[in-house]
């Protein structure tokens, strides 16, 4: 099933529940403090683990992409050379800093505007959005880095790419992309 069609089924039912649950009682509302910060120290956990896991194989593969142009830009797409194991820390670095602002985003909602119904919802979405990321799938859940998973991954679609400063279009792998990026003056970069 589609992630984002679970979400929703998600988000809805837990607005449902969120009003039977007397967030007015302090007990209930630590409790879902509580639950809150327990299910972003296991996406911590999760990508720690990760990175971990990305260290020990430090796969030095050469991995070679054209990067679009980002969103609203008259540049061109830029051509990088990298490793697995740079682009893999890279992407890990997007997800801890998306999580991150998340949660910062939570704190301003909770502790300033009083809101307590995103925190149940906030519990559950994210954990789930974890397991669903590329790089968990592959070296957590040891799937094999190929068709979908084939790096360079697709960017976030949305709101959530824009967030991590994707730029807008797709990523391009091919021999005469990437010559064509190279000789526009923009690429070559090496990122290690």
């Amino acid at each position: 099933m589609n992630p984002q069609i679970t979400n929703l089924i998600i988000i809805l039912v837990m607005m449902q529940a969120s009003k039977k649950i007397p967030f007015e009682d302090p007990n209930v509302l630590m409790g879902v403090r509580a639950l809150y910060i327990v299910s972003n120290l296991l996406i911590a956990g999760v990508y720690l683990y990760t990175k971990m896991q990305i260290d020990k194989k430090k796969d030095m593969t050469v991995l070679k992409y054209v990067e679009p142009a980002p969103m609203g830009s008259t540049e061109e797409p830029k051509a990088v050379t990298t490793t697995v194991h740079s682009y893999d820390l890279q992407a890990l670095r997007g997800l801890f800093k998306s999580q991150l602002m998340g949660v910062g985003m939570m704190c301003v909602m909770h502790l300033y505007f009083k809101y307590t119904n995103p925190l149940l919802i906030q519990s559950i979405i994210p954990l789930k959005g974890a397991f669903e990321q590329n790089l968990v799938k592959v070296h957590l859940l040891g799937q094999a880095a190929s068709g979908d998973l084939k790096r360079p991954w697709k960017a976030a679609a949305g709101f959530a790419g824009m967030m991590q400063g994707q730029g807008q279009g797709e990523i391009k792998t091919d021999k005469k992309s990437i010559e064509a990026a190279e000789k526009a003056g923009r690429g070559g970069a090496k990122e290690e």
